[in-house]
C-alpha cells in the first residue's frame, strides 16, 4: 500500500491539459484516488476484515451496523475497480473482500455481520454487497470455496420478506434478490415486481422521483430512484423497464448536468450531503446504460470537476478517510442516523470504472460543462426548482419552489433547512446547527408576531415553474405568504404577497454566506451586503415595501466555514388583510454596489401585479391574486413568454 498519510493530491499523476483541458483529470485519477480511498480503511478493519470499524461518531444502529456499513460500502468502491480492471486490481484487493464475505457470513465469527431484520441498515448495505458481488463475479464470488458461496446466499436469502422503510429503500431488496436469481438462488420475484411498481407511485415526470410521498426532492433522485432501476435492469437484462428507465434518466440528464458550478461544486441542497461526489453517480450511469444527452466528454469534464473540487479542498482528509460533514467535519449537514462509514455511499461516484479504458469516456477530450459556455436559466417543473448560473463568477444558485420534505416533519416541528429555504447554491449553504431552524434568517420569507414567534415555512404549495419564474405558497396559522420568483442573470426577484395579522413584522432573508474569518459586512438604507475575500458577495435589497436592512451572523452554523452571515431585510408594520413585498437577492461574484441594484431595477406594484424592469430593457409582470400570471417582454423580441401558457 501507498502512504495514506500524505494528501491525495500529491498521490496523484500529474494532469493531462491536452485530453482534459478542464480538469486535467484522466482515469488515471480516479483509480488513484480509488486506491487512495481503499487503502486508507485497511487500519481500521476488524480480524477477518468483515468489519470496517471506521472512527467517528457512532451510528444509531450500533457498532455492528457501523463495521458492516464500512465493509459493505467499500466493497461497493473496490468492486468498480477490480471489474474496471478486468480483475487485474491492485495487490490483495480481490482477498480483501473475499476474506470479509467468509467471515461476515459465519455465525461463529466474532464480527460476523448482524442478522437480516425489518427496516434495518443491514437492508442498504446488503444491497451493496449484492451490486459488488454481481460486478465481481468471475473474479470473488465465483472463486469462493463453497461453503461460503452458501453462507453469502443464506445471509442475503434472509432479506426476503423483510419490511423496508417507503422510500428508496423499497430498491435495496430488488437488487438483493435478483443478485439470487443470477447466481440460481431460490428468490421472490414479487420482491422485485413489488419494488420497481411501487416507485411508479413516485415519479413524477421530466425524470424526477420524489423519495416516497411527498415532495422529497434531491439528490436522491440521481443515486438513488435511477441508480438501482438502471443497475437491477443491467442484472436482469429486462429490455422492456430498462429501455423505460433509460429514457427517464436521459430526460433527468438533460437538468441535472447544471447542477454543478464551473469549479465542480455540487449545489448544496437536501439529505446525506456527506456523501458528497456520489452527485455524479447517475452521470455515470447514463454512459454506462446508454441513457445520456450528454456527450462523453461533458460527462467527464462535470464528474471529473466534483471530484477534483472535493480533493482541493481537503476530501479525502489527511488520514485518507471520508468524514461526516461537507468539507471538513460538519455534523449538522448529515442525519442523526449517520455513522462514521455513512459517508461511503460515495462509492457510487466511481461507477464510471466500469467502463472500459478504452471507452469514448475516457478517451476524448473533456467538453465544455453547460456553465463553461454561458448563463443559464433551467425551470424543473418536477421538483419545482428554478436554476439560474452565471458563467463570470461560475455560481450555480436552485430557487426552490417545490421540495419540502415534510411528510418527515413532526407535528409542530421546526422545518428542515434542508429544504425548506428559498435558495441553494453551490459555493453557499443554508444555517444549520443546534436551533438553527428556529433563529436562522437566510433563504426565508418570515411573518413575526409580537411575542416573537415566526411563521414557518413548513409545507410548500408549488404553484407554477415556467422560463425565469417559480411560485409556490405557504400557511402558517393567521399567515399565507404567495411568492413568485423572477431570475435574471445571478438575481433573484421575490415578489410575496403576504397575509397576515396588522402590525406583525414582515422578513425577508438572502443567502447566508461563510467563511473561515468572518465576513465583511455593509449595510445601507434599505440594502445589506456580506462579502468574503474572494470576492462571492450576498446581496439583499429591498425594492418595494421594505424599510430596513440588516446582517444575522452565527457561528459553527454553516458548513463551508465558521463564520457566517445572512443579509436581510425587514418591513416593521404589516398592514393587515394582504399586501405585497418584493426583494432583490443575489450570490455573485459582481462588486456592483447594492444601492446601485436599487437604483437600477425598477419596480411598480399595483395591488397585486408587480412589474420590474431590468437595466437592460427586459421587463417582467408578476400578478400574484387568485389568477397567478408571468408575462417576460425579453429585449429585441416583440413575442412575450406567458404562463399561463396561452
Amino acid at each position: 500500500m501507498r502512504d495514506i498519510t500524505a494528501n491525495v493530491l500529491t498521490s496523484l499523476p500529474p494532469g493531462d491539459g491536452y485530453l482534459s483541458p478542464f480538469t486535467g483529470w484522466t482515469r488515471a485519477h480516479w483509480e488513484g484516488l480509488a486506491d487512495h480511498l481503499l487503502d486508507a480503511v485497511v487500519p481500521h478493519a476488524a480480524p477477518g476484515f468483515a468489519q470496517i470499524r471506521l472512527p467517528g461518531r457512532p451510528g444509531l444502529s450500533g457498532l455492528a451496523s457501523d463495521g458492516l456499513e464500512g465493509y459493505a460500502r467499500t466493497f461497493l468502491l473496490a468492486a468498480f475497480r477490480i471489474a474496471g480492471a478486468g480483475g487485474a486490481a491492485p495487490t490483495g484487493l480481490i482477498e480483501r473482500y473475499a476474506e470479509g464475505l467468509a467471515h461476515g457470513t459465519d455465525p461463529g465469527h466474532p464480527y460476523a455481520w448482524p442478522a437480516p431484520a425489518d427496516c434495518s441498515q443491514q437492508i442498504v448495505e446488503a444491497a451493496s454487497i449484492a451490486l459488488a458481488l454481481h460486478e465481481t463475479r468471475p473474479w470473488l464470488f465465483d472463486r469462493l470455496d463453497a461453503p461460503v458461496r452458501e453462507r453469502v446466499v443464506a445471509w442475503l436469502a434472509g432479506f426476503a420478506g423483510k419490511r423496508t422503510w417507503q422510500s428508496n429503500w423499497v430498491l435495496f431488496p430488488v437488487v438483493i434478490q435478483q443478485f439470487l436469481a443470477g447466481v440460481g438462488a431460490p428468490h421472490d420475484p414479487a420482491e422485485i415486481a413489488g419494488g420497481l411498481d411501487r416507485i411508479e407511485q413516485w415519479y413524477v415526470g421530466d425524470g424526477w422521483y420524489t423519495d416516497g410521498d411527498g415532495r422529497c426532492f434531491d439528490y436522491y433522485a440521481g443515486w438513488a430512484m435511477h441508480l438501482y432501476p438502471l443497475l437491477w435492469a443491467r442484472m436482469s437484462g429486462d429490455r422492456e423497464r430498462g429501455d423505460l428507465y433509460r429514457e427517464r434518466l436521459r430526460t433527468f440528464l438533460d437538468q441535472y448536468q447544471h447542477m454543478f458550478a464551473r469549479d465542480g461544486a455540487p449545489v448544496h441542497q437536501g439529505r446525506s450531503l456527506c456523501y458528497r461526489f456520489a452527485t455524479v453517480a447517475p452521470l455515470w450511469l447514463g454512459e454506462l446504460m446508454d441513457a445520456t444527452p450528454l456527450p462523453p466528454g461533458r460527462t467527464r469534464r462535470i464528474a471529473s470537476g466534483v471530484l477534483r473540487h472535493f480533493a482541493e479542498h481537503g476530501v479525502p482528509d489527511e488520514r485518507g478517510l471520508l468524514g461526516l460533514g461537507w468539507y471538513d467535519r460538519f455534523l449538522p449537514a448529515t442525519q442523526h442516523y449517520s455513522g462514521p462509514a455513512s459517508p461511503y455511499w460515495a462509492s457510487k461516484a466511481f461507477a464510471g470504472l466500469l467502463l472500459p479504458a478504452d471507452h469514448p469516456v475516457w478517451t476524448v477530450r473533456e467538453s465544455a460543462a453547460p456553465i463553461d459556455d454561458g448563463d443559464r436559466v433551467v425551470a424543473m417543473s418536477g421538483p419545482g426548482w428554478l436554476l439560474h448560473a452565471t458563467r463570470h463568477d461560475g455560481v450555480v444558485r436552485l430557487v426552490n419552489h417545490g421540495s419540502d420534505r415534510a411528510r418527515h416533519l413532526a407535528a409542530g416541528g421546526l422545518e428542515d433547512p434542508h429544504y425548506l429555504r428559498f435558495g441553494y447554491a453551490s459555493h453557499a449553504a443554508p444555517e444549520t446547527g443546534e436551533d438553527a431552524s428556529a433563529r436562522a434568517v437566510d433563504g426565508h420569507l418570515a411573518v413575526v408576531a409580537p411575542d416573537g414567534t415566526v411563521s414557518r415555512r413548513r409545507r410548500i404549495e408549488p404553484l407554477a415553474t415556467h422560463d425565469r419564474f417559480a411560485a409556490s405558497a405557504y400557511e402558517d396559522g393567521a399567515v399565507r405568504v404567495v411568492t413568485a420568483s423572477a431570475v435574471r442573470g445571478p438575481w433573484e426577484v421575490r415578489a410575496h404577497r403576504v397575509t397576515a395579522p396588522a402590525g406583525w413584522a414582515v422578513r425577508d432573508g438572502g443567502y447566508a454566506l461563510a467563511d473561515a474569518r468572518p465576513p465583511a459586512v455593509h449595510t445601507g438604507a434599505c440594502w445589506a451586503r456580506v462579502s468574503r475575500p474572494d470576492g462571492l458577495s450576498s446581496v439583499a435589497v429591498g425594492l418595494h415595501g421594505f424599510g430596513e436592512a440588516a446582517v444575522a451572523r452565527a457561528v459553527d452554523a454553516n458548513a463551508y466555514g465558521a463564520c457566517s452571515a445572512t443579509p436581510y431585510l425587514t418591513a416593521p408594520a404589516h398592514p393587515g388583510d394582504s399586501a405585497v413585498y418584493v426583494s432583490l437577492v443575489a450570490l455573485t461574484g459582481d462588486r456592483a454596489a447594492p444601492d446601485a441594484l436599487a437604483e437600477s431595477v425598477a419596480v411598480t406594484v399595483d395591488g397585486d401585479r408587480v412589474g420590474v424592469t431590468f437595466p437592460d430593457g427586459e421587463r417582467v409582470e408578476l400578478e400574484l391574486g387568485a389568477a397567478l400570471a408571468y408575462t417576460r417582454w425579453p429585449v429585441g423580441s416583440a413575442k412575450p413568454v406567458r404562463w399561463p401558457l396561452d
